[in-house]
């Protein structure tokens, strides 16, 4: 049994509350619980009022598991467990379980949302000396030798619902690939300018004739100017030090070699022969 108690001697906002496998059980596990508040959070899928951050959960509690556990304080609405506290990360379209990796076993920590705000203070003010029960008849969890089975079992894809998985991923894929050009499509419309400046007039869906905002059209032609001018200013620096650099490699060229026709006629001259 693995106990939390750094978290709870040192962050006096921590409830502890007692997990037992089954009602045939004697021993209990111990998970901290406290109120997740965390402001850069606040617009994420982590509101602060209903999220609870959850400690020492133990390897055979899954998310369905943790979400029929807290259940009874209220409507859960989402589950996320993860190996180490973080911010929250968008990984895109959940995929189905045949695509997913493995994951890694061992105790997590877990963010836990409700509905109701009023959840948050049910689970505080649960008794400690009143375990939550994991394993009941209506929702048993499987361990050891029982879930390996199972697991074997379900690693076995049906045919038919592999395809089926596979056809739904590949119509939300480009469902969303439809509506991003059709987006960007839009947006080219609406920001379409030539190389002056000049706002070109063009029809949107309805055959109607569009025109945007004179004043973010002309900030934005006032933005490519600029950029243009920086850009063409640069490439002249750049011009005018690589012939810069050329002369003075010239000039250097043609010092070396009069000292080097000096050198040589001072040879020649001492090489003469003078009888007298």
């Amino acid at each position: 049994m693995f106990v939390c108690f750094d978290c709870i001697l040192t962050e006096p906002l921590f409830s502890v509350l007692s997990l037992q496998f089954s009602t045939d059980s004697v021993a209990q596990h111990k998970i901290c619980v406290k109120e997740h508040r965390v402001r850069a959070e606040k617009t994420t899928q982590r509101p602060l009022d209903r999220t609870l951050f959850v400690l020492n959960i133990p390897p055979y509690c899954s998310e369905g598991v943790i979400k029929e556990l807290f259940s009874q304080f209220g409507p859960v609405q989402s589950v996320e467990l993860r190996e180490k506290p973080g911010s929250f990360e968008h990984s895109g379209p959940k995929l189905a379980k045949y695509f997913t990796p493995a994951q890694k076993q061992g105790f997590r920590v877990g963010y836990i949302v409700f509905q109701k705000a009023i959840s948050i203070t049910a689970v505080k003010s649960h008794p400690h000396d009143v375990p939550l029960v994991v394993s009941t008849e209506q929702r048993p969890v499987w361990t050891g030798l029982q879930k390996w089975i199972h697991q074997y079992k379900q690693s076995f894809a049906q045919p038919d619902k592999l395809q089926e998985a596979v056809d739904t991923f590949m119509q939300d894929y480009d469902k969303r690939k439809e509506e991003e050009a059709e987006r960007q499509k839009e947006e080219a419309e609406e920001q379409l300018e030539d190389e002056e400046g000049w706002v070109k007039v063009t029809r949107g869906k309805s055959g109607t004739k569009t025109r945007p905002h004179s004043e973010v059209s002309n900030q934005k032609a006032l933005q490519k100017e600029s950029r243009k001018r920086k850009r063409k200013e640069l490439m002249n620096f750049y011009t005018w030090q690589h012939r810069n650099t050329q002369k003075e490699h010239i000039a250097e060229l043609r010092k070396k070699f009069e000292e080097d026709k000096q050198r040589i006629a001072l040879l020649r001259a001492q090489r003469k022969f003078r009888p007298y």
